[in-house]
């Protein structure tokens, strides 16, 4: 028989909460592979940690995901599983969080509350659901029990959704904001190359393009002249583009450099973009 796959997702951090869960996987699971996907998620960033889920998920083998983001934990937010279309298992806060990674692998086919105290620690404390219920919960299923033992079906239409910003095509331009800043400083919106491509028209390479960041913070309007390009290399070192990222978003950089710091830009800015002499 394969190995059962196990991923896991938090905003832990590399200390010792996230090695604890996996401590936890192990003693029920033995043979399981768990593959650590990010650790380093910005703390209690919901978002960060759906849009990191998501990415990630339909390049693994179908398997058991267990993320833990969950500012809300001990409060009566829910722990819930997941099954998808694809197969796979997901196991987390009734948050938003897994809601994204689950339509990226074909859809939510059933979703359970986690109720059943046999698959959890003896005793579960208010603070530290990630090690006493979703990790010994995921690796019971991993060992093959029924996903229907972990507790009572969910309407799918009941589960927290998060709210993410629609992209807008008005007056010549592209209303839309960033929905997640890479360790790279990558800026990626809420927005597709065919969005931007109705609102301002043909996507040339070389095309010159205008990225209006919104005050926020106190801050003034930030004003970014950029230009359309394939990839990083493609314009000098330090120069800024836009660009089709791996996921199919438009996303802003810097060449080798950390356009986000540059520009003061963090998840949730609002931005408007242009052509070159359009507002």
């Amino acid at each position: 028989m394969e190995r059962p796959v196990i991923s896991f997702l938090t905003d832990f951090g590399p200390d010792g909460p996230a090695a604890i869960c996996r401590g936890v996987m192990l003693g029920i699971a033995r043979d399981a592979q768990i593959l650590d996907l990010a650790h380093g998620v910005r703390k209690f960033a919901i978002a960060d940690g759906a849009y990191l889920l998501e990415s990630a998920l339909p390049y693994l083998p179908v398997g058991v995901h267990v993320a833990v983001v969950d500012p809300g934990v001990g409060t009566e937010r829910r722990p819930i599983g997941i099954r998808a279309a694809r197969g796979d298992l997901l196991v987390g806060p009734d948050n938003g969080l897994l809601i994204p990674a689950a339509g990226a692998l074909g859809g939510i086919e059933e979703a359970r509350l986690l109720a059943n105290r046999d698959l959890m620690l003896p005793v579960t404390s208010s603070t530290f659901h990630g090690r006493d219920i979703f990790a010994p919960v995921a690796a019971y299923l991993a060992t093959g029990t029924p996903f229907a033992a972990v507790g009572p079906v969910v309407r799918a239409a009941d589960l927290v959704r998060l709210t993410l910003p629609a992209p807008v095509v008005r007056d010549r331009g592209l209303d839309t904001a960033v929905i997640y800043v890479d360790s790279f400083g990558n800026v990626r919106f809420a927005a597709t190359p065919d969005d931007l491509a109705r609102a301002v028209g043909v996507l040339e390479v070389g095309r010159p393009l205008v990225v209006e960041f919104a005050p926020a913070n106190g801050a003034e309007s930030t004003l970014e002249r950029t230009a359309w390009q394939e990839t990083f290399g493609r314009v000098p070192a330090g120069r800024s583009l836009l660009f089709r990222d791996s996921l199919g978003r438009v996303a802003l950089a810097d060449n080798q450099a950390d356009a986000a710091a540059r520009l003061g830009v963090a998840a949730g800015r609002p931005a408007r973009i242009t052509g070159e002499g359009t507002s």
